[in-house]
């Protein structure tokens, strides 16, 4: 069972490049991040041509996220993170697929900072850490999966000295991400590349893409239920160089059984 996820950065504008993908790496799950279209704006007929059967949490402009099947109809558990009922960000989305719960999200960025954002960005990651507290209590074979927009480390970054002032490096940030992490979860990228994780992200500018200057910012996270069938995992990224390309790459891990 392949699981991806991807922020594809606008799922209209990036939809043949999406489709392209689906054909060429046929990941049985996906999670899509920034689909930055509205609830009736996505594209799901293109989709189910495609193969891939859709659920997924609009908005207009910014945020959205979705998860595609070609394995059964994911069965959605919930459509937000609890925890704020006056947050409308579409940022989480979570559903049953052939046994395995998948929670698709899309964490704040919190840029710039200090400020509102990030602000918004801390108090919408403590409502993960205790909504995925609960997840792993339930003793259920759990894959979170998406954006997390935190460089949990120093070796998750080609060269850190420009980002510095970054709400993806900050302090805070990282604590947070290894409050989550100590909950029993696994990393499942730096579990298949622990001396040297994959990037998944090239910013746009200053030939990023073409200096290798990348981030680790999408993750995947196994609860103790599922850990155990991780049999491999990796980054697709060569579609960071395809044209009108996502500034993010897919990444995917393999489950056993």
């Amino acid at each position: 069972m392949r699981i991806a996820t991807f922020n594809i950065n606008g799922v209209n504008s990036r939809l043949p490049v999406l489709i392209r993908w689906l054909a060429e790496s046929r990941p049985d799950v996906v999670c899509l991040q920034e689909l930055k279209a509205t609830q009736a704006q996505f594209p799901a007929t293109a989709l189910k041509s495609a193969g891939y059967d859709a659920v997924w949490v609009g908005e207009s402009r910014w945020n959205g996220v979705a998860i595609l099947s070609r394995i059964g109809e994911p069965v959605v558990t919930r459509r937000a993170l609890p925890g704020d009922p006056g947050d409308v960000q579409a940022r989480y989305i979570e559903a049953a697929v052939a046994g395995v719960l998948v929670a698709g999200l899309y964490l704040p960025n919190g840029n710039p900072q200090p400020g509102p954002k990030f602000d918004y960005k801390l108090a919408w990651f403590e409502r993960l850490i205790g909504h995925a507290a609960g997840l792993i209590e339930s003793g259920a074979p759990v894959v979170l999966a998406g954006d997390f927009n935190v460089v949990p480390t120093e070796a998750d970054i080609y060269d850190s000295r420009s980002w510095k002032k970054n709400a993806l490096l900050q302090p805070e940030s990282r604590a947070a991400w290894a409050r989550l992490v100590d909950q029993g979860w696994t990393d499942a990228l730096l579990e298949r590349f622990p001396h040297a994780p994959p990037w998944t992200f090239w910013q746009y500018f200053r030939q990023a893409w073409a200096r290798d200057a990348g981030l680790r910012i999408d993750h995947f996270l196994l609860s103790p239920a599922v850990a155990g069938r991780l049999a491999d995992a990796g980054v697709d990224r060569h579609v960071r160089g395809w044209d009108k390309a996502s500034d993010h790459a897919p990444a995917w891990i393999d489950l056993e059984g």
